[in-house]
Formats: structure tokens, sequence, C-alpha cells
């Protein structure tokens, strides 16, 4: 297999995009708020193809919570890995390139929200250092993008994990 590029998608990205991950309206979505500078969609290609993302949410965060006690921190979202390229080290690799990005940005801490079930993308953020905020679960919103285009919203409970980015280097 070829080596792993991780770049900033853009509108004509979108088909590669969601040929391989679907969620055709919530990629829409991600690159419209990007262009309006409020995110960034890094997505991770191999041999011509999309093998992963993670958007960076770089507005003030939708939950009162996080924005009265992380202000100005940017949010990682939506890392994603397509199922036959999981456990390959493709998540590591866009966190951290999620990270760098942040750091040439001026931020010098992230954060994060984990569903309570999800064990496994928590061990993951544990293992790249992040940790749990000293407040507590937080009851956040999951919007699911369905395939006709609908929205829908959901209750979700999440450990929130934070990250010092430390300086550029």
């Amino acid at each position: 297999m070829g080596s792993l590029d991780i770049r900033e998608a853009d509108h004509a990205d979108l088909p590669a995009i969601t040929e391989a991950l679907r969620q055709e309206a919530y990629f829409a979505d991600r690159l419209a708020r990007q262009a309006e500078g409020h995110g960034r969609l890094l997505v991770a290609w191999q041999d011509g193809r999309v093998v992963g993302n993670v958007y960076l949410w770089l507005a003030p965060a939708e939950e009162a919570r996080l924005r009265e006690l992380l202000p100005r921190v940017p949010l990682l979202t939506h890392l994603e890995v397509v199922p036959e390229r999981r456990d390959q080290g493709i998540g590591t690799r866009l966190v951290r390139a999620a990270e760098d990005r942040l750091r040439a940005l001026g931020h010098r801490r992230v954060a994060l929200g984990v569903n309570l079930g999800n064990d496994r993308a928590h061990h993951l953020y544990r293992r790249l250092g992040y940790a749990e905020w000293a407040h507590g679960e937080l009851a956040t919103t999951e919007t699911v993008y369905h395939p006709d285009g609908k929205r829908e919203s959901r209750p979700e409970i999440c450990r929130i994990l934070v990250k010092s980015l430390g300086p550029a280097g």
C-alpha cells in the first residue's frame, strides 16, 4: 500500500469522501463550515482513496458548559477510519495531524467528547495524551445525518478529554 497523505479537504473531494465514508450531508455541512472559517476537515488518502477523516471544530462550542470552561478551545470531532483500514495507525496519524494543524493556527489546547460506550476511542485518546477534565460527564447532542438529507438530534452523554498542545515543534 502507498503512503498516507493527510490534507485539508475541499469541495471537489466530496464525491470521494462520501464514496468511502457515506454521510454526504454531514461532509457537505462540514465543508460549508470550513468555507466560512468555522473548522477544518482533514482527510486521509491512500492510493487515491479516502481512508479516514477528522474535523476540527474552530467555532464556539455548541454546549454552554464547554464555552464556559474551555473558552476558545477547539474541538476534535468525528474521527473516522474506514473499517478495513482500522488498527493500522491511521486514526493516530489523523489525530497528530489535527494537533499539528491546531498548533500552526496558534492553539495551545484541544478538547473532545467521547460517548460513554466508546471504550475503543477513549483508549486511543488516553494513549495519545488526552486527560479527562475535572468537571464530570457532559450532556451533549449528537446530530445524525440521514441519507435523505434529514438531520436528527439525539441526546448523548460524553466524557470530555483535553490535551495541552504546547509549542509547535
